[in-house]
């Protein structure tokens, strides 16, 4: 077990940890906790970091210009699949960006649920998807797979105003009818919205029940797994680290935060191959890069960034279906 005493420099020249700095101790000098996998269950695929838009506070920094981490594309996918299977997964979720631009998304799709996963695919129901190749593509997955195939639309507020405030004009309206689209489908989805506005949360369920209701949506806005509110996160608000100790303290179980059950395959730009990197939150932070295949990966994860903190451990969220 680490100690302050091990990182020690010399008697007066030892330099004070800061917060989410050392990976094993706090600022404090008490234990990190870190996060075992226990049970993978969801392997997280991010399809290309290119959106097109660009949200305000888009926690992975997606845009029409960003292509920090590439398109993956189907063939790159599958070795992780055979892994994902082995170790007992049993749901594929796919994030960006916005996946539909990645012209091989609809084909990972297919092939993941061909080989007996579920599927979790989130998007902004906006353009790249409402193109018409990519839905004829999904009326045939949807046709052949049914309810295996699971889409998470993100709607950041109930209302038009603040949706686009976040997004950008008319994204509300264009974002309804992709939604409109699914529902006539019989396509399952569910709603990712956002706390950004400090809203009180039965306001905010409340809110959206409304809309649901006045589009027909078969959704149950009290119901986490309809609607997912997902807490902020603030890089300049400070927020505490986490410890061996705050498990018993905050009641709260360790192998309910999201890295003890799932990894996530990226491709960063000018890399020959895709690598495994500890959880969706995180992406450009190389002491979370965990190595080019599950097996290497599915080792400890030490909660040393923020995102861990705020979004996990107090937060309460997890970005799994």
């Amino acid at each position: 077990m680490t100690s302050v005493e091990d990182i020690k420099i010399g008697k007066a020249t030892a330099k004070p940890l800061g917060k989410f700095e050392h990976p094993d101790l706090t600022a404090e000098g008490r234990q990190r906790a870190s996060i075992e996998l226990k049970q993978f269950e969801t392997l997280w695929v991010n399809t290309g970091t290119l959106c097109n838009i660009e949200c305000g506070h888009c926690y992975i920094e997606s845009s029409p210009s960003n292509d920090r981490l590439v398109y993956l594309t189907n063939d790159e996918l599958s070795p992780f699949l055979d892994e994902a299977a082995l170790m007992g997964a049993s749901e594929i979720a796919f994030t960006g960006g916005e996946p539909f631009l990645n012209s091989d998304f609809p084909a990972m799709m297919k092939t993941s649920l061909e080989r007996g996963f579920s599927v979790l695919a989130l998007t902004n129901a906006m353009r790249p998807m409402m193109r018409p190749p990519i839905l004829k593509r999904l009326q045939e997955i949807h046709q052949r797979f049914g309810q295996s195939l699971k889409m998470r639309v993100s709607l950041d507020h109930f209302s038009a105003a603040r949706h686009d405030e976040e997004r950008e004009p008319n994204a509300f309206t264009t974002a309804l009818i992709g939604l409109g689209w699914l529902r006539d489908q019989g396509v399952s989805f569910s709603i990712a919205a956002r706390t950004f506005w400090d809203e009180d949360e039965a306001a905010m369920r409340e809110g959206f029940a409304s809309l649901f209701d006045e589009n027909n949506f078969d959704l149950d806005a009290h119901n986490p797994t309809d609607l997912v509110l997902f807490p902020e996160m603030d890089m300049t608000e400070p927020v505490p680290e986490i410890t061996t100790a705050c498990w018993e303290i905050l009641g709260k179980d360790p192998n309910d935060v999201m890295c003890a059950n799932s990894r996530m395959v990226v491709k960063r730009k000018g890399a020959s191959a895709p690598t495994v990197i500890a959880c969706t939150l995180i992406a450009y932070d190389e002491r979370f890069e965990m190595g080019e295949s599950l097996k290497q990966a599915a080792r400890p994860v030490k909660l040393n960034h923020p995102h861990c903190a705020k979004f996990c451990v107090l937060g309460g969220a997890s970005c799994s279906g």
